[in-house]
């Protein structure tokens, strides 16, 4: 069936579903969305299928490097999973709507735990480059909710509760499993601004002033319309470089991609452990 412009967001998602499951997808458990340079955890699934983004109706195109563009099914010790090899942003010029989307369809899929991972920068100054934060909480600066608009309560309802936003057990888990790698995961607050512009030295004062200990472009919109379909979340930060002032000197993205890099095994290391807990 071809969707319209006239179809709901919710009709939109369940063709995306269909399509999916149409390509051999058996029902999913977990779902990931992969950050900057964090991307090569969907190469080594089990029994891996990749679907381009290009072939899923309703799906953006990823424009920025370190985002291959790929939903890729497969599992992970035995567990089932859905992965978004790479996302969309605001500041690529797409409507909340578009960024969320995948979400949306990766909840009609059958998950009921979401990993978000990211690359952000470092605001708390006993983090380090390559450091994982696991998100507590988050703090969203982005001036939009992706909730806005009408509400659909096949969805979620109107007014969702974001006091728990970060599942606490998931964290628990996740900490649990660093400390058998013998890994430093410390948790702390995410901010999200829209950017593609990094912060300048005075708003990573502000930003520290509200308590946040890294900041980025992404995430919060996801896991806000996770949270409405009830989906659990877990929230992993990759601090891939330090923000402004923290430093004395210049941010760029090819440093964020080299850091992924560097934390590569480390990172996969611990997603291949934990998923199993989440399910």
């Amino acid at each position: 069936m071809e969707t319209s412009s006239k179809d709901t967001l919710y009709e939109r998602a369940e063709h995306a579903a269909r399509t999916i499951r149409a390509r051999g997808a058996e029902e999913a458990r977990v779902g990931l969305v992969l950050g900057s340079g964090l991307g090569a955890f969907a190469d080594d699934l089990e029994e891996a299928v990749a679907i381009p983004y290009e072939e899923i109706p309703g799906f953006a195109r990823s424009t920025v490097e370190g985002h291959a563009g790929r939903l890729v099914l497969g599992r992970v010790a035995g567990v089932p999973v859905v992965v978004q090899q790479g996302r969309f942003h605001f500041y690529e010029g797409y409507a909340l709507d578009e960024v969320t989307f995948p979400v949306r369809v990766l909840g009609l899929l059958g998950i009921k735990s979401l990993v978000l991972t990211n690359a952000a920068g470092g605001l708390n100054n006993s983090f380090k480059q390559g450091a994982l934060m696991l998100i507590s909480d988050h703090l969203n600066l982005m001036g939009v909710n992706p909730l806005r608009g009408a509400n659909d309560a096949r969805f979620g309802t109107r007014f969702p509760d974001m006091s728990d936003v970060y599942d606490r057990e998931f964290q628990e888990a996740t900490i649990c499993e660093a400390h058998a790698m013998k890994l430093e995961l410390k948790r702390g607050i995410y901010a999200a601004l829209t950017g593609p512009s990094y912060e300048t030295p005075a708003e990573i004062r502000m930003l520290r002033a509200l308590g946040a200990d890294a900041v980025g472009m992404s995430t919060v919109p996801e896991s806000i319309v996770a949270r409405h379909m009830g989906i659990k979340v877990l929230g992993i930060s990759c601090i891939t470089n330090m923000a402004a002032g923290v430093l004395d000197r210049p941010i760029d993205h090819a440093e964020v991609m080299e850091t992924g890099e560097q934390v590569r095994v480390t990172f996969t290391e611990l997603l291949r452990r934990t998923i199993p807990k989440l399910s």
